[in-house]
């Protein structure tokens, strides 16, 4: 066996765990992924980034050239189908980016190897055991079983984690009573109906019947489409069986008739409505992040999103307790801001199924909530939880309105002219913005983690200071004096 050392291993390439591995590296902290499958799939669960996930890709200067990546730019969200829009949140992506998941991975795998970060692909975890001072992790390979010991572990492998079976942490929420399809479709033309540009979750509808939904989505490749059916009445008898070819060929003749026999179908996986989350994300010197914290029915296109915030939240923490910058209760502000958000999600997303028209009196819900949802009011609340624009930690309690929120991106004015804020953050650092030199020259104590920016003016009244985590977050403000 050999016998390595760093200062964190990541379980888990996809999304979460290479976005995590990613902050770490931009901190300066040794970290290693350990990746069961031999290579990249090249195929993509989500096809989406939600407003928020994409604000924070940006932090990072990693959504250069996205629009050329994208397939489409979706100006709706939804909730149950019903259509919700971005517009009353200041932003400057009230929509989302249609990059599907192994383009995120692609990119963040490419970064990865230009910090000269390890993913070890083909590296199957077995086990693992903590004490006070480190972890060290069993894994095999094709050339037998390897060791390696790290300060840190972070479960970002999956809804069948080997981390959180390993640590025994309870898991509660419901087994899933039906399930869905998707399957990557390409046409030798497109199916009579199918939309030739997703540009709004009006292309995708509505359910089709009381528990049956169906949708086509265009992939931007001619003929290339994303097929996506279901019946939440009805549950496989084995959810991890293969689902078969001639299967989705018969559902696609159910939906669009003969217009869709001829077709190649590249990819295909079944779903649930299961929803689950892990009691604690931390216990000792193991984390949970991802799906491996949390599972839940695809509403939304909420998933992946929710597991790259969970990086960007737990990375600069984790840093920061790596270097020796914070103690080790700095971790447990990881659980206590990201389990309600992840919480929040399960819960609209269940509120979502329970307006699926199952009956008269559901239909007659849906048809109220769907007015209600065109109010502005309720429009911003509910397009804030699908998106995370909404989110607003309260660990910094809520005296200043800045507290706790997201850095918005809105330009702001300097004696340079006006700047965009969120390229002070390229580096991973905390950024201070303040209109008072004084707290500049105080700042000083923190550098080399501190970005400061003189300003001429705050977009908050009597308020002279405000600094910002790494991930976007505001945690401390000053009033002016």
């Amino acid at each position: 066996m050999n016998n390595l050392g760093t200062d964190v291993i990541v379980v888990g390439a996809g999304p979460t765990g290479l976005m995590l591995a990613y902050e770490l590296a931009l901190a300066g902290a040794d970290v290693v992924v350990l990746e069961r499958l031999a290579e990249r799939t090249g195929l993509s669960k989500a096809l989406n980034l939600q407003p928020r996930t994409a604000e924070m890709l940006e932090l990072r200067g990693l959504l250069d050239g996205a629009e050329e990546r994208s397939f489409a730019t979706v100006q709706d969200g939804h909730f149950a189908m019903i259509p919700i829009d971005y517009h009353g949140w200041d932003t400057r992506f009230p929509f989302q980016l249609g990059i599907p998941q192994a383009e995120v991975e692609g990119f963040l795998e490419e970064r990865l190897a230009a910090q000269g970060t390890k993913v070890l692909r083909g590296a199957e975890v077995i086990d693992f055991v903590q004490d006070k001072d480190s972890v060290s992790v069993r894994y095999r390979t094709d050339s037998g079983e390897n060791r390696l010991t790290a300060r840190f572990l972070v479960g970002c492998d999956g809804a069948r984690s080997v981390v959180r079976k390993g640590l025994d942490v309870d898991f509660p929420g419901v087994d899933g009573e039906g399930f869905g399809v998707v399957a990557d479709v390409l046409f030798d033309k497109a199916p009579d109906g199918a939309q030739k540009q997703w540009r709004t979750m009006r292309n995708v509808g509505e359910p089709t019947g009381a528990t049956t939904f169906k949708g086509l989505i265009p992939l931007g490749e001619p003929g290339l489409y994303r097929f996506i059916y279901g019946d939440r009445a009805s549950r496989p008898a084995d959810m991890r069986s293969a689902v078969t070819v001639d299967e989705v060929r018969q559902a696609l003749l159910e939906c669009y008739g003969e217009s869709a026999t001829k077709s190649e179908i590249r990819w295909v996986s079944r779903f649930s409505d299961a929803a689950r989350q892990a009691a604690h994300y931390r216990d000792g010197r193991v984390l949970l992040a991802g799906d491996a914290a949390h599972i839940h029915f695809p509403a939304g296109g909420q998933g992946l999103n929710l597991g790259v915030q969970d990086a960007m939240n737990l990375g600069w923490k984790l840093a920061a307790v790596v270097h020796g910058r914070a103690g080790d209760e700095l971790l447990d502000t990881y659980e206590a801001e990201r389990h309600p958000v992840g919480a929040e999600v399960l819960h609209n997303v269940a509120a979502q199924l329970g307006l699926t028209p199952r009956s008269r009196e559901t239909r007659a819900l849906r048809a109220v909530f769907t007015d209600l949802a065109a109010l502005p009011e309720v429009n911003r609340h509910l397009s804030g939880m699908v998106s995370g624009l909404g989110i607003r930690y309260a660990t910094y309690g809520t005296s200043h309105p800045a507290l706790g929120t997201r850095l918005t991106d809105q330009d702001i004015a300097t004696d340079a002219g006006p700047l965009r804020p969120s390229t002070l953050f390229r580096t991973g650092d905390f950024v201070l913005l303040t209109t008072t030199p004084a707290h500049i020259d105080a700042a000083r104590a923190w550098s080399p983690g501190l970005t400061t920016q003189l300003v001429t003016a705050l977009p908050w009244p009597a308020t002279e200071a405000v600094l910002y985590r790494p991930d976007g977050y505001c945690c401390w403000t000053a009033p002016t004096r």
